[in-house]
C-alpha cells in the first residue's frame, strides 16, 4: 500500500537581533504561516496574543512592528526543522524521515548571548533533540518546553498556556508585562 504524499515544506528565515538572550523555536510552520510568510499566522494560534500580553507585541500591530518588538525584548524567533515533508499542518503528520535541521550551530555561533531556547510545544523539543541537541557544542543553554501555542493544543486552558510563558521569559531575563 502506498503512502500518501505530502508536500516538501520550508521553512522561514529567523528573525534575530544581535541583542538576542532568547530562541523560541517552532517545529515548521503550518499551512497558514507558509502561505501568508509570516510564523504564527494562523488566527486561531495563541502566539501573537500571549506575545502581546508579556511584551507588547500582539496581533493588533502590523507583523513588522511585532518583529521589531521581538527583536527590541531580546528574542529570536525560528523554527527546529528547515525543511521537512508533511501533509496538512499538524506536527504529527511530519514525516521524520524527511526532515532536515536548521543550522543552529551557525545561528548560536552569531548569537553567543542566547543562553535560553523556549520549544513552542513536544514536536519542537523532540526535533531538536534528535536533530540538533548532540552536534551543538553549547553546554550552556538552559532547554525548556513551553505549551504549544497552536490551536491544535486544546487541551490546556489559555491562561495556564499564558503563565507558563511568562515565567519562562521572565527567567531568561526578559522584561514582561505583569498580569
Amino acid at each position: 500500500m502506498s503512502r500518501p504524499s505530502a508536500a516538501m515544506l520550508r521553512s522561514f528565515a529567523p528573525i534575530e537581533s544581535p541583542r538576542a538572550r532568547v530562541l523560541i523555536l517552532g517545529s515548521m510552520p503550518g499551512a497558514a504561516s507558509l502561505s501568508a510568510g509570516r510564523y504564527y499566522a494562523h488566527p486561531q494560534n495563541r502566539f501573537w496574543p500571549i506575545m502581546g500580553e508579556l511584551i507588547g507585541a500582539g496581533p493588533q500591530l502590523d507583523y513588522e512592528r511585532r518583529i521589531d518588538t521581538l527583536r527590541a525584548a531580546g528574542i529570536a524567533l525560528w523554527d527546529v526543522l528547515a525543511q521537512c515533508e508533511r501533509e496538512g499542518s499538524l506536527d504529527s503528520a511530519i514525516r521524520d524521515d524527511t526532515a532536515v535541521a536548521n543550522d543552529f550551530a551557525g545561528f548560536l555561533a552569531r548569537h553567543l548571548r542566547v543562553r535560553t531556547v523556549l520549544f513552542n510545544g513536544a514536536k519542537a523539543e523532540n526535533s531538536f533533540r534528535r536533530f540538533v541537541l548532540k552536534p551543538l557544542a553549547r553546554p550552556d543553554l538552559r532547554l525548556l518546553r513551553l505549551p504549544s501555542t497552536s490551536p491544535a493544543n486544546a487541551s490546556q486552558r489559555g491562561e495556564a498556556k499564558l503563565a507558563a510563558w511568562r515565567e519562562a521569559l521572565r527567567e531568561a531575563g526578559v522584561k514582561v508585562r505583569e498580569g
